[in-house]
């Protein structure tokens, strides 16, 4: 799932994420000189040609070379000062449904003339390649992840500033249809329309899942819920009720239940006990400490399992809108007996944490096809050690690359990973990077430097220069709420873990969860292109921090560099620019 193109050693690979494109570029050092960047054009199937935007543009313009048929920031007059790119289609060029297929990217050299001035588009300079741009899907697994960027430009375009997220006192079930608010554009838009736009394609799966159920009266949900509100997902799950065909275990950590029964949790219970019919019921329980997998399973009515969907997002308004989550889907009637039997386990003991613990479903690991395998907590102390222990053998034993994207690192994360990360990425030996989260601060491990540091991550602290335009402050808790962890990008021995574990002995020993484990080079280049996507995001930001007050409250506005000495840290012969070359190459 990816593509290349040389000319005369300006290579382009294009990797195929989960609708989106990872453009990685690589030179010759001696045809740097006056480098002024990449003009990216792409071609949709069945669409015309259209040039990708930059949001900062070169000061003065592009001179004699401005294609006058092209805004500012087009590439065409601002070329892209990056050797990589991650190109999402939509927003400008094709709306919010762009075409899936196989895209055409054109990729040209642009150079500064004598003068300091843009030359003009040189065809003889391209690179072409082509890739399929679309939902990611492999085999019988489909792999998706929510947009999880609400503090972003993008967002700020559709949303506007102040853009809600749910009503405030409104009823458990609310109407998402309605009209709610008008972007700087004067455009309307409705709560469907902007969780639409956040939740991406793993909105999609989650609802293509439900409705899948729904549709078909000889089918039947079991599932397991940590968080639960989301209105139209809710909306759904008591219609199932209401015809009995829907067994649910929702967590009752106090996180979700009190004597008051106000919880969004307890809310649901309650309507769900109301209008269920024959076998439908709710199981209420949390394990030793939490209830803490996401998960529908779908069934024949007095059969088999037939499909799955697991991850790490919550089926809550927070969970698939405003974190950055992942669901995997296995459309594989044996995967979906392995999760099948993990629900009857844990439903058959009451959702007991010792029982599951001291159950088969608790001591060991599953296979879920070729080169895919599961475990299920809360474990017993033993295997939930070996499961982290044998995540951080393969991180130490790593000889190329560990990229990251995980909850929580902090006091209460227990065991042997988190600091296996932090370690490895202090020895900066391998090319390494991460993003964790926790509700009050955002931390990053970039690749070029040896110190995990605590970035900005609220927008009420970020001041970014223009032409940026302060962004939308949610306050809905955790961005990044991803749990996983990818070793050996492009490369065949390529793996990743993920779902919904917080990769914690803690968590391990007394959750219930499940980790998954694929060995797999395309689904891990996936993994790997949302990792890289979080750091670039974030290390921006934490360039314009305004934590502790800003000397100059109206920044200088950011533009793109004037010469070729932007280009020149990339062959500055450091290990870690070598690697990034190594790597993406």
């Amino acid at each position: 799932m990816f593509a290349t193109g040389n000319n005369n050693g300006f290579t382009v690979k294009a990797y195929q994420g989960d609708y989106k494109t990872l453009l990685a570029f690589d030179l010759p050092q001696d045809r740097t000189q006056g480098l002024a960047g990449f003009t990216i054009a792409c071609t949709p199937p069945g669409g015309t040609q259209y040039f990708i935007y930059n949001n900062l543009t070169l000061a003065g313009g592009a001179g004699k070379a401005v294609v006058q048929t092209e805004p500012a920031q087009s590439t065409a007059n601002a070329p892209i000062q990056k050797f990589r790119w991650t190109h999402v289609p939509g927003n400008f060029h094709q709306g919010n449904s762009p075409a899936v297929g196989n895209y055409v990217y054109q990729v040209t050299l642009r150079y500064f003339d004598p003068a300091g001035g843009l030359q003009p588009i040189d065809p003889t300079q391209s690179v072409k390649v082509t890739l399929a741009v679309q939902p990611f899907v492999k085999g019988g697994i489909s792999i998706a992840f929510t947009r999880g960027f609400v503090q972003s430009q993008a967002f700020l375009h559709h949303f506007g500033l102040k853009a809600p997220f749910k009503p405030k006192g409104g009823p458990l079930v609310y109407d998402t249809s309605a009209t709610i608010g008008t972007n700087a554009a004067g455009q309307t838009y409705t709560y469907a329309q902007e969780y639409a736009w956040c939740g991406s394609t793993a909105r999609v799966r989650i609802f293509e899942v439900l409705n899948e159920v729904l549709n078909d009266n000889t089918l039947v949900l079991d599932m397991l819920a940590y968080d639960l509100d989301e209105p139209d997902v809710m909306k759904i799950l008591l219609q199932l009720a209401a015809q009995g065909r829907i067994s649910i275990i929702l967590d009752n950590a106090t996180l979700h239940h009190d004597a008051s029964r106000d919880k969004p949790e307890d809310e649901f219970e309650d309507q769900f006990n109301k209008v269920k019919t024959g076998d439908a019921f709710c199981l209420r329980g949390k394990f030793a400490r939490f209830q803490h997998n996401k998960v529908l399973i779908v069934k024949k009515k007095g059969g088999a399992a037939q499909k799955v969907l697991s991850g790490s997002t919550n089926f809550s308004v927070t969970g698939m809108y405003v974190n950055s989550n992942h669901v995997i889907v296995f459309d594989d009637p044996a995967a979906a007996k392995v999760y099948s039997d993990m629900f009857l386990e844990a439903w058959n003991d009451h959702v007991s944490g010792p029982s599951f613990a001291a159950s088969a479903q608790g001591g060991q690991s599953f296979s879920l096809g070729a080169d895919v395998s599961v475990t299920f907590a809360p474990h017993p102390a033993a295997k939930a050690l070996a499961n982290l222990q044998a995540i951080v053998d393969r991180i130490k034993a790593e000889t190329s690359s560990v990229l990251f994207a995980v909850m929580d690192t902090g006091p209460t994360s227990s065991g042997p990973l988190i600091p296996a990360l932090v370690a490895l990425h202090a020895g900066q030996s391998i090319y390494n990077a991460g993003i964790t989260d926790t509700t009050t601060n955002i931390s990053l491990y970039k690749p070029n430097d040896p110190k995990g540091e605590e970035v900005t991550g609220k927008p009420s602290q970020v001041l970014l220069p223009p032409p940026f335009n302060k962004e939308a402050s949610i306050g809905l808790g955790h961005q990044v709420h991803d749990k996983f962890v990818v070793c050996g990008f492009n490369t065949p021995s390529a793996v990743v873990w993920l779902g919904s574990s917080n990769l914690a002995l803690g968590g391990e020993e007394q959750n219930g969860d499940n980790l998954i484990e694929i060995h797999d080079t395309d689904i891990a280049t996936a993994f790997a292109i949302e990792a890289i996507d979080l750091v670039d995001h974030f290390n921006f930001r934490d360039l314009y921090s305004n934590v502790g007050g800003q000397t100059d409250p109206t920044p200088t506005a950011l533009t793109l560099a004037a010469s070729d000495a932007w280009a020149a840290s990339y062959y500055d012969g450091t290990d870690y620019h070598q690697r990034e070359r190594i790597l993406f190459r």
